[in-house]
């Protein structure tokens, strides 16, 4: 049996109508799809538990996204919500802006698309990697601590710091075509470590994949 699950949980819609790369701007709540998409995660990990599953452990990002969608499921499952700013949104350097060709691509954006392999308008692929890392061993530790073998964590966060931290686990790149992330609203990877603390396998769901059509697809969404 592996000594513990950390699942990287990725936030609800958000209302955004319009259309802005909101990063890490306060007070950018969940749409009222969002809310559901939450409600149904609650469902999901409150079935998992009653069949079982030992979740012990809840901890959410600082914006507010992340907090809305852990309410319900520390209301189900009866956890308080530690936050964690380890695994906040990555800083980004168009934050605020609507993000399209016709905006990215103006002359006076140019020197911040210098390298897109670090990249270079916002927060390295791999410090974003090591730092939710390093707080998902802080999370599986916490959850051995509370729950014994085969506890599990939950961490709500934001796509590009989730999705680069698999790729790092994984032993893949960290540059990638952003179109290509497998990382939707309210998705689920969920890393599973050994009694050593070694990394066994990724697995990935979408518990509300069912609420999915029709919603949001801006950037960071």
């Amino acid at each position: 049996m592996p000594q513990a699950t950390v699942h990287l949980l990725r936030h609800g819609e958000v209302y955004n109508p319009d259309g802005v790369l909101y990063g890490r701007l306060p007070e950018f709540h969940l749409s009222g799809l969002g809310q559901e998409m939450a409600r149904m995660l609650a469902e999901h990990f409150s079935a998992r538990a009653a069949q079982g599953a030992n979740i012990v452990h809840l901890v959410a990002s600082p914006l507010t996204r992340a907090q809305e969608t852990a309410q319900p499921i520390s209301e189900a499952l009866n956890l308080g919500i530690t936050t964690e700013d380890r695994i906040i949104e990555a800083a980004n350097y168009f934050e605020g802006l609507h993000v399209n060709k016709g905006e990215i691509f103006r002359p006076k954006h140019w020197p911040m698309l210098r390298n897109p392999f670090r990249p270079s308008w916002g927060e390295p692929y791999k410090d974003q990697a090591a730092r939710v890392l390093a707080a998902v061993q802080d999370a599986r530790l916490r959850a051995i601590e509370l729950g014994g073998e085969g506890a599990e964590a939950i961490l709500v966060s934001h796509q590009l710091p989730i999705w680069a931290t698999r790729l790092s686990a994984e032993g893949k790149p960290l540059w990638h075509d952003p179109r290509k992330r497998e990382c939707t609203l309210t998705s689920v990877t969920s890393l599973v470590f050994d009694d050593a603390g070694n990394l066994l396998r990724v697995e990935y769901s979408e518990p509300a994949a069912a609420l999915l059509p029709g919603a949001s697809t801006t950037p960071g969404a």
